[in-house]
């Protein structure tokens, strides 16, 4: 799996989580519950915290995005792209067959 994060989604990540040269990770964990998911039940959890058992990440923006590996089951062999809508304000995430 990859991640995909445009300039302006990782831009928007910066500031509503207030992230700073000290604090510049994002991770994408698996949730129970919520709506969009990549496999149903299930949603896309975003915090901010340092890694602990990196599986996959990239970084944009002086930001480093990251999944770790007990989390890598949900994205089934694809990538994650997140791009920004500006129209809803907000990042929005697609599953791509890799």
């Amino acid at each position: 799996m990859n991640i995909q994060i445009s300039k302006e989604a990782a831009k928007w990540y910066k500031k509503e989580l207030d992230i700073d040269e000290d604090t510049s990770y994002v991770r994408f964990f698996v949730r129970y519950g919520g709506i969009g998911g990549n496999v149903p039940g299930f949603s896309l959890g975003v915090s901010n915290e340092k890694p602990e058992d990196l599986h996959t990440s990239i970084e944009v923006e002086g930001v480093t995005f990251f999944v770790e590996t007990k989390d890598e089951w949900y994205f089934e062999d694809k990538d994650l792209k997140i791009s920004y809508s500006r129209k809803k304000q907000e990042p929005t995430m697609k599953y791509i067959t890799n």
